[in-house]
């Protein structure tokens, strides 16, 4: 069985967060339960906020790479692209990009193949 990945330990997370609410609000009743909802989402928002700055700070420094490895085998045919490595433009590039252990790519008459690093 695969590993979770983060995007879905966060899901899973936030399901059990919203149905520990609702059974707190159940059994609170509405006119508690109103007080704990607005301190909930003041608590929510502050944490939004925390989020969305650590999820841009590599992006606002210039940090985090990206990785390609073991990649499978790409064939074309005729005039198309065969890409196993990496194909991007060279001014949206991570500060680091590793290309390791491609698979082969084959490119027929007028076609392009590549296995590395191709900037555009």
């Amino acid at each position: 069985m695969p590993s979770m990945t983060v995007r879905r330990w966060v899901l899973a997370a936030t399901a059990v967060a919203v149905a520990v609410l609702a059974v707190v609000f159940v059994v609170l009743g509405w006119e508690r339960a109103d007080k704990v909802a607005s301190l909930a989402s003041a608590l929510a928002g502050v944490a939004a906020v925390g989020v969305a700055l650590w999820a841009a700070w590599p992006m606002a420094s210039g940090g985090g790479g990206l990785r390609v490895l073991n990649t499978g085998r790409a064939t074309v045919r005729g005039d198309g692209r065969a890409n196993t490595g990496f194909s991007g433009r060279a001014d949206a590039l991570p500060s680091q990009v590793r290309v390791e252990q491609t698979g082969n790519a084959d490119a027929g008459s007028g076609g392009n193949a590549n296995s590395g690093v191709e900037l555009t």
